[in-house]
């Protein structure tokens, strides 16, 4: 019995001789590894990683207040992470923080002082080296392209992309208002007497030469919007069209929203604040934003072509006269018909084809003509009939013009054929602007819309009208056109030592 205890006790000592080999056994290529592989792995735990921050700072507009920009600012911080994602996957070792600032500020001071007001923020809100994207809705924005170009506390330093939402950039002086009063003046009764500059500042204040500076210094991207014609009420708060004579959003002309050097996006008919209440205009600025950061094409407004026209209404007679005016399209050719009644007794009557033959290398269509009866008398010459020869027919260029001339009379036609314009291939118009830029009252410019379907056709049709007797106008028309730009603003910003840990 003795002896069977004292086996198994031998026994059990073998096999724990065996296991704690085995333990040692795994300990020592546990220890090797360990050496082998330490140094490696300790130097990538702590390579140095470099951090680009960029603080969103949303400053709002006269009458405005922090939930004004809210939405956008939410859809930013929303959409934000996948650019974040897909910029640190193709640069290791870079990672990027973001952070936002959106608050209130005194609405009713000079630019001056709104500009002072938005540095003291960020100096506290956001203190250190990270850079600062400023996004301005109306005086806003004005106010943040006066403080990046006049440097005010330092800012410029910390600021490589400005964005204007709607801003007045240019002074609201020279803008007719409703009622035929000034600006300034009308300004002012909507502050009741408590302006504290702002007015003037709106009214006095030409930021272009500021804006044209960040534009070329730093980055300037504008968004701009307005309504469809002069005299539409897309947005006449209260009945009112405050810019009778201009295309506007219902707080600014549209023209007055942009200048030289910026980026200009054109984001539709929109009223001024239409961007803090709509989702999908809200998430096209985010989008545009954003890949105006992180790189990626957005499509900017390009100047096509511009011009002008006047009319003045005629006779004695009280009424209206109507025009209708096709602008942006080509003079192809002109010419003059001549005839000569020789005959002592008898009318006589002529048939003339005139034509256009456009270049080969390109399909194009006609737009329009023009004539005029000159050195005529205007009882014993006509003109009986004049037509494309081809109505139905674009691309035809004849023109068939019949006259008449009394015995021993004279008739002389100029004539015009007009193209239509045409943009280059790949290349789409993206908006117009027309603006009444001088004259008498009781004037103005009801609609206006693209001459035809075709997107590379930069052609407008203008319908105007001037109550009799003597009333007149001139007006101006612009075309833009749709150009890709491709922007990466976070390249052109410093990366950092990392000084906390990045999760």
């Amino acid at each position: 019995m003795r002896w069977e205890v004292s086996s198994e006790i031998q026994f059990r000592g073998v096999i724990f001789k065996l296991i704690m080999r085995r333990l040692s056994f795994l300990v020592a290529i546990v220890l090797c590894l360990q050496l082998g592989f330490s140094g490696p792995v300790q130097s990538a735990v702590e390579s140095p990683v470099e951090v680009k921050e960029l603080n969103f700072v949303f400053l709002h507009g006269a009458g405005g207040v922090s939930c004004t920009q809210q939405l956008l600012a939410d859809i930013i911080v929303e959409q934000i992470p996948k650019y974040i994602l897909v910029y640190e996957q193709a640069h290791p070792g870079i990672k990027v923080r973001f952070d936002t600032l959106n608050r209130c500020y005194p609405d009713d001071v000079d630019i001056t002082a709104w500009a002072r007001n938005i540095v003291s923020s960020i100096n506290k809100h956001l203190p250190g080296k990270g850079s600062v994207i400023l996004i301005g809705h109306s005086m806003g924005g004005k106010s943040a392209i006066y403080a990046v170009a006049n440097n005010v506390g330092n800012l410029a330093e910390r600021v490589p992309l400005v964005v204007t939402i709607d801003s007045p950039i240019k002074s609201l002086d020279k803008y007719q208002v409703a009622g035929g009063g000034s600006f300034l003046n009308y300004c002012r009764a909507r502050w009741l007497g408590s302006d504290r500059g702002i007015c003037s500042s709106v009214a006095y204040y030409d930021s272009s030469e500021e804006a044209r500076w960040v534009g070329h210094n730093k980055h300037w991207l504008a968004f701009v919007a307005g309504e469809n014609a002069p005299l539409s009420q897309q947005f006449d708060y209260g009945g009112v069209d405050p810019y009778p004579r201009d295309m506007d959003d219902g707080a600014l002309p549209l023209s007055s929203q942009y200048a030289d050097g910026a980026d200009v996006v054109y984001y539709g008919e929109h009223g001024h604040n239409d961007f803090r209440a709509s989702e999908s205009v809200a998430e096209l600025m985010a989008g545009q934003i954003l890949r105006y950061i992180f790189g990626g094409s957005i499509e900017c407004s390009v100047l096509a072509g511009s011009g002008d026209f006047e009319h003045r209404a005629g006779g004695m007679l009280l009424g209206t006269d109507y025009w209708q005016d096709i602008a942006g399209d080509v003079l192809a050719r002109s010419g003059t018909l001549w005839h000569r009644n020789q005959s002592y007794t008898k009318w006589q009557e002529w048939e003339d084809i005139v034509e256009y033959r456009p270049p080969t290398y390109e399909k194009y269509k006609r737009s329009r003509y023009e004539f005029s009866r000159v050195r005529s008398s205007a009882l014993f010459t006509s003109i009986k009939e004049l037509h494309w020869l081809e109505p139905d027919n674009p691309e035809d260029f004849r023109l068939y013009i019949r006259t008449e001339a009394a015995p021993r009379n004279y008739l002389q036609v100029d004539w015009e054929i007009y193209r239509q314009d045409s943009l280059p291939l790949g290349t789409e118009r993206d908006h117009y602007e027309v603006e009444i830029v001088a004259g008498t009252p009781l004037t103005g410019i009801e609609s206006l819309s693209w001459a035809t379907d075709d997107p590379r056709d930069p052609g407008l049709r203008i319908q105007s009208r001037a109550e009799r007797p003597f009333r007149w106008f001139e007006a101006g028309w612009r075309t833009y056109y749709k150009e890709s730009r491709h922007r990466k603003v976070i390249d052109e910003i410093p990366a950092l030592p990392a000084t906390t840990p990045i999760g």
